[in-house]
């Protein structure tokens, strides 16, 4: 009976059959740099293999299998055979230092430590250390001649598949809680969390992109993102059920790109504000702008793209949709979809709003970031009444089957954290217009409290970027006697522009900028007074991000606040 139930419960590899019928002996995964291309066929038999193979080994449903890797066609073959039997993957981030590691590994307890030659010494330290009685196997899956020289007792991909029981394998087993995935969050503000996510959850959001960005069977896949990340790993699902070709790089290089997108006629990619960014560096800097027409999809998350990034992307994949989606590792990726730029873009009523709008009350009203997924309710946890006709300004609720389980905690068990009801809440402020539409005004924990006015730095921000001199802005709130807090914008200068420390009314020359001139610009896009940055620091290094090119902003507002804090000692 136990076996029957398991058969209608939800699994990720309930699509590998159809993938072999659909791709049989055409390119399924090709990795760039490496030579290494494997049909439908080839790996759908990869994933049974290794699945019998890590059963041999002793894995069993349930156990934890921590994977410490760049992209490679090995991780896809491990995830989606360890997730076959019921075991569960938690990908580490390689950009992690090793301590951050280690705190990921000892939260999650894995049975299997799977590594690359890259990562080799965290293994090599995880078992010196001899604190983790749970961690009996070594994976080691991209060198199987290392695995034989080493005194370390790695096992190699190939030794595992010797098993040839595959065609007894049998159907796909979830785990007893259905959980397939323990993914850590960016933690920009303390030690990751070990996002606890179902099968459901990622067929959901599978489904969600497979509808609104329209991956298909046609599709040639980029992986820009890694691995170990929630967007990475949904939009990888997403084209293997849509039954596409994956291609893969080790991880995001604008050459190693370039060479992708033109040697393997790619089709999509998912981006980030910096990954775009660069690639549109690099192209400008070789003469590649406008020769990548054979993309046509392109999905942005991690942050919202300017608007000449915008322009400028267009104008590198000229056919190409560009599409940004609002979410979070809790919410399994993506909660809101919206089209940004289209070769056919109309006017539509989804939009009809933000046209009626200057661009001074747009900004004031937050960052439209799309409607909804058709699987995932939003609402707003209300601050303000809802009387003369206001929309509902509060915090941002969601619901559905995308939803994690919950946070992984080291005795295995799963706590719920922000889940009350079924409805998890995102930290974020934001309020839902007349069209359904979602607009996103910033994250609770960073809304400045001035003057009791309540500040988003968001706005700020947007109202500054405005100005031709800026290249990059941040805004955060530090201590201050009289207001509680005070806005401090902390500003990044265009290569041609000079800044000048200056009183008010001071002539400038035409390419310089001071704190005044910033300040005229806020009012200008009527900016409220009490919002207009009462300092402003210079820049000069980039500001810090996480692995998906997030700005992490407690750590700007730290190195603001250190000669304060260096001030009140002496």
């Amino acid at each position: 009976m136990e076996q029957e139930e398991d058969y209608a419960r939800a699994h990720i590899a309930h699509c590998l059959r159809r993938y072999m019928v659909m791709r049989g002996n055409s390119e399924a995964v090709v990795e760039v740099g490496r030579s290494s291309r494997k049909t439908g066929f080839e790996l759908v038999k990869g994933i049974y293999e290794l699945a019998t193979g890590l059963l041999d080994a002793g894995v069993c449903r349930d156990d934890v299998i921590a994977i410490a890797a760049l992209n490679s066609y090995h991780y896809i073959e491990l995830f989606l055979a360890a997730t076959y039997i019921g075991a569960i993957v938690a990908p580490l981030n390689h950009r992690w230092s090793f301590e951050e590691a280690r705190v990921a590994i000892d939260l999650v307890q894995p049975k299997m430590l799977a590594v690359d030659t890259n990562l080799v010494s965290w293994a090599q330290e995880i078992k010196d250390k001899k604190n983790l009685p749970s961690l009996d196997l070594f994976l080691l899956l991209d060198d199987p001649l290392l695995s034989l020289k080493s005194n370390f007792p790695f096992l190699s991909i190939e030794e595992i598949k010797k098993s040839k029981r595959y065609s007894y394998l049998g159907e796909p087993v979830a785990g007893a809680r259905g959980i397939a995935l323990i993914c850590f969050t960016s933690g920009t503000t303390g030690k990751p969390k070990g996002v606890a996510i179902s099968h459901t959850s990622l067929i959901t959001q599978s489904l969600a992109k497979i509808a609104l960005v329209g991956y298909a069977e046609t599709d040639v896949y980029l992986h820009t993102a890694p691995l170990c990340h929630i967007g990475g790993i949904s939009s990888f699902l997403a084209v293997l059920m849509a039954g596409g070709c994956n291609v893969l790089t080790p991880k995001f290089d604008a050459n190693l790109a370039f060479q992708a997108i033109q040697g393997f006629k790619v089709t999509s990619f998912i981006t980030v504000p910096a990954i775009m960014s660069d690639l549109v560096s690099y192209a400008r800097k070789e003469n590649k702008m406008g020769s990548s027409k054979r993309v046509k999809k392109i999905l942005n998350g991690g942050g919202s793209l300017s608007e000449d990034l915008i322009k400028e992307a267009t104008v590198l994949f000229p056919d190409a949709t560009i599409f940004s989606a609002y979410g979070m590792t809790e919410g399994c990726s993506s909660l809101t979809f919206m089209t940004l730029s289209s070769p056919k873009m109309k006017e539509s009523e989804d939009n009809t709003l933000h046209k009626s709008l200057t661009k001074s009350e747009y900004l004031k009203m937050g960052m439209p970031v799309g409607k909804p997924a058709p699987h995932i309710e939003i609402c707003i946890g209300t601050w303000n009444s809802n009387s003369n006709n206001i929309p509902s300004i509060g915090r941002i609720l969601t619901r559905g089957l995308h939803v994690m389980a919950g946070y992984w905690s080291k005795n295995k068990k799963i706590c719920p954290g922000s889940i009350e009801k079924g409805w998890f809440d995102t930290g974020d402020i934001g309020w839902i217009d007349q069209n359904g539409g979602l607009w996103l005004m910033g994250r609770e924990k960073d809304r400045i409290k001035s003057g009791g006015e309540n500040i988003y730095p968001e706005e700020v921000e947007a109202a500054l970027s405005q100005h031709p001199a800026v290249a990059k802005v941040l805004v955060v709130g530090i201590p201050d006697t009289r207001l509680s807090e005070k806005v401090v914008a902390c500003l990044m200068i265009k290569d041609k522009w000079k800044w000048v420390n200056t009183k008010a009314n001071s002539s400038l020359l035409q390419d310089e900028v001071s704190a005044e001139k910033l300040r005229d610009h806020c009012i200008e896009r009527n900016l409220t007074r009490f919002k207009i940055p009462k300092e402003f620091i210079i820049w000069n290094r980039p500001f810090p991000v996480t692995s998906t090119g997030k700005i992490i902003r407690d750590a700007v507002k730290r190195e603001v606040m250190a000669p304060l804090q260096l001030q009140s000692n002496l």
